[in-house]
């Protein structure tokens, strides 16, 4: 036996299979619960920015993102025109969540963790050594998230942002040579199976040249998922429970930040997690420092992020938008590093 304390993840996403992982690279023992199985895809933009070598080496992600795609450019689009072609400052990283996730939950198996799939945890009680990473906190949204894969479809940069009529869309490549196509919709009374409901949503949301350049690409038809009730809560909970990932704060996904924030929140954790295993801290101190630290590490993006989003979704505002960003008045790197 080790001696040391046990911990128990509920949710195998990014957050709970990476801090899985390095809590056994540490010798911890870990038992990590999951309501689905792997591989499968998932709502999400699959474009990685604002993640740090140290987060990644403090992880041990390296092996797991090695032949992910390095993204530098983001072309921006408003009512199907060009905008702006913004460098991103650091390279972002596209990689799907099918292979991703797989990955992680490979890794953590092969680490000696015990990992639990198709296992729904129903008492979310928190008690000592429990985190919960299981996903964004559920509340009233009108917001409807949609993904599908493309395949062989050219893009103009390595990511699209197209801005439409309370919508959003991304576009960004991943491995084998495929396009994730993600947004983020009001929702209306639209109903269709598949790629064409998302494809009727586009059309709604005034992107009909976005819609018939989709129209004629190649979908990957199990890639296509879909998640209603979408909300993007900026407070991070009390100590009361260690909560990680989209179920600690879920920023919205225009700025590219989720799957690096969702990292990050493991990585935060992982020092009073290893004291409290190693009995030199009990659990509610554990508890309490990492509220504080998530707290501090993610407030500042989590309200930036909060004030700018309205600018991406409502017309008048993007129409404002697209004059600053033709006459090179948008400060994109301060925003930026405001959002990372």
């Amino acid at each position: 036996m080790s001696g040391l304390k046990a911990i128990e993840i509920v949710g195998g996403g990014l957050a709970g299979l990476s801090l899985g992982l390095a809590l056994r690279r540490e010798g911890v023992p870990v038992t990590l619960f999951e309501a689905g199985s792997y591989p499968r895809h998932r709502v999400c933009g699959e474009f990685i920015t604002g993640l740090s070598p140290a987060t990644v080496e403090r992880l041990g992600l390296a092996p797991v993102l090695a032949d992910a795609r390095h993204h530098r450019e983001v072309a921006w689009f408003i009512d199907g025109q060009p905008a702006r072609v913004q460098q991103l400052p650091a390279p972002a990283l596209g990689l799907s969540r099918f292979a991703l996730d797989a990955r992680l939950a490979a890794a953590f198996d092969a680490a000696g963790g015990e990992l639990r799939t198709d296992t729904r945890v129903t008492d979310d009680t928190p008690r000592a050594g429990r985190v919960f990473a299981n996903g964004r906190r559920r509340g009233r949204s009108p917001w409807l998230g949609l993904k599908i894969h493309a395949l062989d479809l050219s893009l103009e940069r390595d990511l699209e942002l197209h801005l439409g009529d309370e919508v959003y869309v991304g576009l960004a490549r991943v491995e084998d040579n495929r396009v994730n196509v993600c947004g983020l919709f009001r929702r209306r009374q639209l109903a269709a199976p598949g790629a064409e409901l998302l494809l009727r949503y586009l059309d709604a949301a005034g992107l009909p040249a976005l819609a018939a350049r989709l129209r004629a690409a190649r979908f990957d038809p199990a890639s296509f998922s879909a998640v209603a009730a979408v909300c993007f809560d900026p407070s991070v909970p009390t100590a009361a429970r260690v909560q990680l990932g989209d179920a600690c704060a879920m920023i919205p996904p225009f700025t590219g930040n989720g799957m690096a924030m969702a990292f990050q929140s493991a990585e935060t954790a992982l020092g009073p997690l290893l004291a409290y295993s190693r009995g030199r801290s009990d659990w509610r101190a554990a508890g309490a420092l990492i509220a504080a630290r998530l707290r501090r590490r993610f407030r500042v993006r989590l309200a930036s992020a909060r004030l700018l989003h309205p600018y991406l979704l409502q017309r008048p505002r993007q129409r404002l938008l697209a004059v600053l960003a033709r006459a090179r008045l948008l400060p994109f790197r301060s925003f930026y590093s405001l959002l990372h």
